[in-house]
C-alpha cells in the first residue's frame, strides 16, 4: 500500500468502515468459547439526528468493545432504537406524517451518522422497540407476568399531563411537571394496568449491597427512591366517636410535640367530607392543579384546610388535636394521614407558623429544653426527650421503641415498615406504543389476548387531528370478537410506557428468536451486560425498572440471572457555551449557533453583521440553546479518528467535556502527528536495541490497558501522548522501529481507521493479521516493567538540597559516596567531613553536617 504524506481521514474512514462491513468483523458469535464482554450503551431514542453526547457515549463503549476483542474476548456490541414515545406523536400532529415513518426516516439517518464514527457494532442485532417482531414478544411476556400474578388493573389516582394527554408514573414527573412537555402535572383518578415492582421493593433493596461496581450515586439514589422507612402505625379516634384514619410515622419519638393532624387532599376521609363542603372540594381540586411530586411539595407554599374535626392524642384521650387537609401530605406513601410536630418537621413548622398552630418542643436543642419553640428552623438534629412524659432523658431511639413498645402492648398501634416505592403505573393514553394486549368483554369482564393471537399490532390508519389517544376513535381496531366467549368485545386502548420497551431490550440484543422472546440458555451465556453504560439521569427512570424487570423475570423461571447490569459507568456529559440576545423585559433571549458566531478573546459577534451577542455560560448541548455542534460538520471537516479522540481526552469520562475548537484541532494535529510517526516503522539505526526506549514502551502497553479496563480513556490518551514524545526522542535503532509498529495497536481501539491505515503500510512480516480489528494486544515482558533505577532525595540538615538517580538495590556506602559527590552537595559541605550520614535504601540520604 503506498503511503501517503498526510492522513486522508476521510477517505480512510469510508474505505475501513466498508471494510469491516465486508468482512463482518464485529459479528458476535454464541459458540464461542472465549470469555465472553457484553459492551452496551444505552440505546438512543431516534430523535433524527445525533449530537455530542451520543458522540461521547458510543465512543466510549467502542474502545472499551474493541479492547476485548484484541484481549481476546467473544464481544456482544450491539446497537438498536427505543422508538415508541410521545415525540413521535407530537411530530406527527405537527407535520401531519405518520409516527412509524417519522420514526423511521430518523432512524436510518442516526444509523448512518453513527457508522462514520466507526463504531465496532454487530449491526446483524439492530432492533427497533417500535417494530412488530420485538414489541409482540414483550407482549407476552407482559402476558406471563399477569399470569404470574405480577399485573393489576386498578384505579387510583394517576399524574395527567394535560399537554400530552397522558398518564405519568411518579418518576416521569420532574419539579411539578411532565418530563416531556413541561406541563403542570395533574391528579386524575382512572383505571390503569400495574406492575407489581412493591413485591420486589425489599429484594431490589437488598440487590443494590452486590452492584459495587455501581456508582455509589446511583445505589443512594435508588434506595432514597425505594424508600424503606420503619416506624409506626396506628389508629386516629375522631372525638364524638365517629370512624377515624390509620396514621403511619418514622418518629414516634415526637409524639408529645404534636400539634395537629393532617390527611391527604385525596384520602377517603377528606373525599367523604369535600361531598358536603363546596368549599374543601374547592381546596382539594386546587391542590391537585398545584402539584402532585414529593419533589416539588417540599418547597411549595404549605397549605392547608381546616376540617372542624378533632382527634384523641393515643396517649392522653382529653388531648385534642385539630384535623387538616393539606396539600403536602400525599396519599402514596404510608397511610396519607399525619400527626404534624412543627418544632422538629420544617415542613409542619412552616404549615403551623402560617395557621398560628402550637409548636411543642419535644427534643432537647443543645441547652434548649423549653416547650414553646421558637424560631423558622426547625430542630432536626439528635438530642435527648424533654417535654414528653415518660419517655423525658431518653435518646431519640429509645424514645421511639419504647413508644412503639407501649403502642403494641396497649393494642393502639404496632411496629411496621413502609416504601415509598409504589406499584409501576404502565398505561398510557396515546397511539405510538406497545399495545396493552387485552379485551374487555361485558360478559366475561378482561380476558387476556391469546398467545396465538399476537402480536396485537397498531393500525396505521388513524387520526392525530383530535387531541387524545386514536386509538379510542378509530372505527375498526378496537372492535373485535372476545376470545373467551365469542361475543362482541373491545381492545384494551392503552399503550405501555416506553420504560417498559427499555426494560428488556438487553436480552433481546443477546437472543432473539422469532417464536419466543428469547433463548435462556443464551442469556445464561451472555447476562449480565459486563459494562454499561449511560447518563445518570437513567438512574432511576431506567435502571430501577430495568432491574425489576430483570427480577420478575428470574422469579417465575425464565432466565437466572437477578441483576441485569454488572457494571454501570455514567458519563458526563458534552458542554458549550451559549451565544444569545436579549430581547426586553418578558421575552426570551435569542439564541445563536456556534456556526452563526464568530467568538474573540473580547467576546463574540453575529458572523452575519458584526453585532454583539452575550457569551453565555457553558452548559450541557441543548436544541433550545443552539449551543449545539453538528457532528456531521465536525466528522467532514476533521474525520471520525480526531472525533474520537477528541472524546477521549482532556476530560476524565464521568466529568463534563467542554467542546472547544481547539481542543477538535489538536485532536487532528496529533492524527497527523501519530501518522508521520507510523511512517517509521523500519530499522534505520544500527540495529542495537534501546533497553530505556523498551521499558517504557512496555510501561505503556500495560498502562494503556489498565486505563481502558477501568474507563479511565484520559489517563491512556496521556500514556499515548507520552509514549510518543518518548519514541520522537528516540534515536533510530531496532526498538523505536518496534515501538512505532506496537504504538498501532496501542491507538487502535481508539483512532482505529488511522490504525488500520498505518498496519495495512506495515510489511506482511510485521502484521499478525490482515486487519488491525482482528489483532492482538501488544504482550507485555513483565521483566521490562521492573523499576531498575530509583531516585533518590538528597537532604541535608533534613532540608531537601538535591536528588540523584541510582540503580535500584545499591548498598549504603556506594549510595552515599554518589551524594556526597554531588557538587552542590560538595558546595554546602565546603570541605568539612559530615558528621553523620544517614541512609534509606532506594529512597533518601540525610547529610547531617
Amino acid at each position: 500500500m503506498t503511503r501517503e504524506m498526510r492522513f486522508g481521514a476521510l477517505a480512510a474512514d469510508a474505505r475501513w468502515q466498508a471494510a469491516w462491513e465486508a468482512a463482518n468483523s464485529f459479528a458476535t458469535t454464541d459458540g464461542d468459547d472465549r470469555p465472553k464482554a457484553y459492551i452496551l450503551e444505552m440505546f438512543p431514542y431516534p430523535s433524527g439526528r445525533i449530537h455530542m453526547g451520543h458522540v461521547r457515549n458510543y465512543t466510549m463503549g467502542d474502545v472499551l468493545a474493541r479492547f476485548k476483542r484484541m484481549t481476546g474476548h467473544d464481544v456482544l456490541h450491539p446497537m438498536g432504537w427505543d422508538a415508541f414515545g410521545m415525540p413521535a406523536e407530537n411530530a406527527a400532529m405537527e407535520r401531519g406524517v405518520h409516527p412509524g415513518g417519522w420514526t423511521r426516516a430518523n432512524i436510518d439517518t442516526m444509523r448512518a451518522q453513527l457508522k462514520r464514527l466507526g463504531l465496532a457494532i454487530d449491526w446483524g442485532r439492530e432492533l427497533a422497540t417500535c417494530d412488530a417482531g420485538y414489541y409482540g414478544q414483550e407482549q407476552a411476556l407482559f402476558l406471563d407476568f399477569y399470569a404470574a400474578g405480577l399485573v393489576a388493573r386498578k384505579e387510583s389516582y394517576v399524574n395527567w399531563d394535560p399537554v400530552d394527554m397522558t398518564v405519568l408514573a411518579n418518576e416521569q414527573v420532574i419539579d411539578g411537571r411532565g418530563w416531556r412537555s413541561g406541563a403542570l402535572v395533574e391528579k386524575k383518578k382512572l383505571s390503569q394496568w400495574f406492575l407489581k415492582i412493591t413485591d420486589f421493593a425489599d429484594e431490589l433493596l437488598e440487590g443494590l449491597k452486590s452492584l459495587d461496581q455501581w456508582p455509589e450515586k446511583v445505589r443512594l439514589m435508588q434506595e432514597n427512591w425505594i424508600g424503606k422507612s420503619q416506624g409506626l402505625e396506628f389508629s386516629f379516634r375522631l372525638v364524638g366517636g365517629a370512624p377515624g384514619f390509620d396514621v403511619f410515622t418514622t418518629r414516634p419519638d415526637t409524639i408529645y410535640g404534636a400539634s395537629f393532624a393532617a390527611i391527604s387532599p385525596d384520602h377517603p376521609l377528606a373525599e367523604r367530607l369535600a361531598k358536603d363542603s363546596p368549599r374543601l372540594a374547592a381546596f382539594i381540586a386546587e391542590c391537585r392543579r398545584r402539584g402532585t411530586s414529593a419533589e416539588q411539595l417540599e418547597t411549595a407554599e404549605k397549605m392547608g384546610f381546616d376540617t372542624g374535626l378533632a382527634v384523641e392524642h393515643p396517649l392522653d384521650p382529653n388531648w385534642h388535636l385539630p384535623v387538616w387537609v393539606v396539600n403536602y401530605v400525599l396519599m402514596d406513601y404510608g397511610t396519607g394521614a399525619i400527626f404534624g410536630v412543627p418544632a422538629h418537621d420544617q415542613r409542619d413548622l412552616d404549615f403551623a407558623r402560617k395557621y398560628e398552630l402550637p409548636v411543642y418542643r419535644v427534643i432537647a436543642d443543645g441547652d434548649e429544653t423549653g416547650q414553646h419553640f421558637e424560631g423558622g428552623e426547625a430542630w432536626v438534629g439528635t438530642g435527648r426527650l424533654v417535654n414528653s412524659h415518660f419517655l423525658n432523658g431518653m435518646s431519640i431511639d429509645e424514645a421511639k421503641a419504647a413508644v412503639i413498645a407501649r403502642a403494641e402492648h396497649e393494642g393502639w398501634g404496632k411496629g411496621t415498615t413502609v416504601w415509598r416505592l409504589r406499584d409501576w403505573g404502565v398505561s398510557r393514553q396515546r397511539y405510538w406504543g406497545t399495545p396493552i394486549p387485552f379485551i374487555h368483554c361485558d360478559t366475561c369482564g378482561v380476558v387476556p389476548v391469546p398467545k396465538d393471537q399476537l402480536p396485537v399490532t397498531l393500525p396505521e390508519d388513524v387520526d392525530f387531528s383530535v387531541p387524545g389517544n386514536p386509538l379510542d376513535r378509530h372505527p375498526a381496531w378496537k372492535h373485535v370478537a372476545c376470545p373467551s366467549c365469542g361475543g362482541a368485545a373491545v381492545r384494551e386502548t392503552d399503550t405501555l410506557d416506553t420504560f417498559v420497551d427499555s426494560s428488556w431490550y438487553f436480552l433481546r440484543f443477546a437472543s432473539s428468536p422469532a417464536d419466543k422472546p428469547f433463548d435462556p440458555a443464551v442469556i445464561a451465556r451472555w447476562l449480565p451486560v459486563d459494562q454499561y453504560i449511560g447518563g445518570i439521569e437513567h438512574a432511576i427512570l431506567h435502571l430501577l425498572y430495568a432491574r425489576f424487570w430483570t427480577r420478575a423475570l428470574q422469579r417465575i423461571g425464565m432466565i437466572e440471572v437477578k441483576e441485569p447490569f454488572a457494571s454501570l459507568f455514567t458519563q458526563g456529559m458534552v458542554t458549550h457555551e451559549t451565544y444569545s440576545r436579549d430581547q426586553g423585559e418578558g421575552v426570551a433571549p435569542l439564541y445563536f449557533t456556534p456556526e452563526e458566531v464568530t467568538r474573540t478573546a473580547d467576546g463574540a459577534t453575529l458572523a452575519a453583521d458584526g453585532s454583539p451577542v452575550e457569551v453565555g455560560r457553558v452548559i450541557k448541548m441543548s436544541k433550545s440553546k443552539k449551543n449545539v455542534v453538528d457532528p456531521d460538520a465536525i466528522l467532514d471537516q476533521y474525520g471520525a479518528d480526531a472525533v474520537r479522540w477528541f472524546m477521549l481526552s482532556d476530560s476524565p469520562p464521568e466529568r463534563d467535556l467542554p467542546w472547544s475548537e481547539a481542543g477538535i484541532e489538536g485532536a487532528w494535529r496529533f492524527v497527523q502527528r501519530l501518522w508521520r510517526l507510523f511512517g517509521e516503522t523500519e530499522n534505520r539505526g544500527d540495529g542495537a536495541e534501546d533497553i530505556a526506549l523498551a521499558r517504557l514502551l512496555h510501561r505503556a502497553i500495560a498502562g494503556v490497558a489498565a486505563d481502558i479496563e477501568a474507563l479511565g480513556f484520559n489517563k491512556a490518551v496521556a500514556k499515548i501522548h507520552a509514549l510518543a514524545n518518548d519514541i520522537e526522542k528516540a534515536k533510530p535503532s531496532a526498538t523505536r522501529a518496534e515501538a512505532c509498529a506496537t504504538l498501532i495497536r496501542l491507538v487502535a481501539p481508539m483512532m482505529p481507521h488511522l490504525a488500520e491505515e498505518a498496519w495495512a503500510a506495515l510489511p506482511e512480516a510485521q502484521r499478525t493479521s490482515a486487519m488491525v480489528a482482528d489483532a492482538a494486544w501488544p504482550a507485555v515482558d513483565p521483566a521490562l516493567l521492573a523499576e531498575d533505577e530509583v531516585t533518590i532525595v538528597i537532604q541535608v540538615a533534613g532540608k531537601r538540597r538535591d536528588e540523584l538517580t541510582l540503580a535500584k538495590g545499591l548498598d549504603r556506602d556506594a549510595v552515599e559516596a554518589a551524594a556526597l559527590a554531588r557538587p552542590r552537595i560538595a558546595e554546602l559541605l565546603a570541605g568539612a567531613a559530615p558528621k553523620k550520614v544517614i541512609v534509606v535504601p532506594d529512597r533518601l540520604v540525610n547529610i547531617v553536617p
